[in-house]
């Protein structure tokens, strides 16, 4: 049995459609990414998957239930960590964190063994107001209130957003500790750098997915060959390649730039001597390997086109 399915499933918001006719299954004990920027129906679809909203249309059941008929089952067995900040900001750690484990009739000493991980890290705030913890802080309290009734299931919407790349890479490594005590997680990002965290990733864009795979098949996709270029002045070479009659497409990526051509076969000092009449007289041109976020472009120009 998968632990969430969902066949179908449409939301809109008046002319928005949020999240268009979808169908996919999560199997047990993966950690599963829905990929995408803002606007793309991650948060949509992962509140109608928690039962916190009634599609228009279709279905989604979590280890085998209703999300409508039996969203009360449901609740008992899922974790929520919602993207923003959701917890009594007037309350301790420690006050919250007693509250969400009466409210599932259990407490912290029961499932101490599930959060000791990440609760060793906030222990010594547990009598500081929860508004007051750093984003990072605020990220693991958030987590072990979620945590705290050990979910079957748990639903994160885009976790990490706003909080500094030390705390996103601890989280991800907190995540593959919960995985492997069985647990199967579902979380949205817009970092298209955290797929490859991920043993199975949806790439979503309006309501829509692109494609769901492994994050490596994912990048066997990319069709390609792939040049990555720098240059001194990268908005002249930007702009020259984006005047070329041979681009097939350009995107900055960090420092370089990361180029296709139309051709199938073509020279890369035919390129740069074309940059040269353009005025780029010193672009250093290399072969490049593909990643998530190459591979996202593609599909995105695709159903644009």
């Amino acid at each position: 049995m998968n632990a969430v399915t969902v066949n179908n499933i449409s939301k809109s918001f008046g002319a928005i459609k949020a999240v268009n006719n979808l169908t996919f299954q999560v199997e047990q004990g993966d950690l599963f990414g829905f990929i995408g920027p803002d606007g793309g129906g991650k948060t949509t679809l992962i509140r109608m998957m928690n039962t916190l909203i009634i599609p228009d249309e279709g279905s989604a059941t979590v280890n085998g239930l209703d999300t409508i008929k039996d969203y009360k089952k449901i609740r008992l067995q899922i974790g929520y960590m919602p993207g923003r900040f959701s917890l009594y900001q007037d309350l301790t750690v420690e006050e919250n964190l007693n509250f969400f484990a009466t409210v599932f009739g259990t407490t912290i000493k029961q499932n101490y063994d599930l959060i000791r991980d990440i609760y060793v890290q906030i222990e010594p705030f547990k009598d500081r107001r929860a508004g007051k913890l750093s984003g990072g802080m605020k990220q693991k309290l958030a987590l072990c209130c979620a945590l705290i009734h050990k979910p079957e299931v748990l639903f994160l919407d885009e976790p990490t957003t706003g909080v500094d790349a030390v705390s996103r890479k601890e989280f991800w490594e907190m995540l593959k500790r919960l995985k492997q005590k069985g647990i199967t997680i579902l979380v949205s990002t817009p970092y298209l750098d955290e797929a490859s965290l991920c043993d199975k990733v949806a790439l979503m864009q309006s309501g829509n997915i692109l494609e769901i795979n492994t994050p490596e098949n994912i990048v066997k996709k990319f069709e390609k060959p792939l040049l990555a270029m720098k240059s001194k002045n990268m908005y002249k070479l930007i702009t020259a390649l984006r005047s070329y009659k041979f681009t097939n497409s350009a995107y900055p990526f960090g420092e370089y730039l990361h180029y296709t051509d139309t051709r199938e076969t073509y020279s890369v000092e035919g390129i740069k001597n074309y940059l040269m009449q353009m005025g780029v007289t010193d672009a250093e041109i290399i072969p490049a390997l593909p990643n998530i976020e190459d591979t996202f472009m593609q599909l995105m120009e695709k159903g644009n086109d």
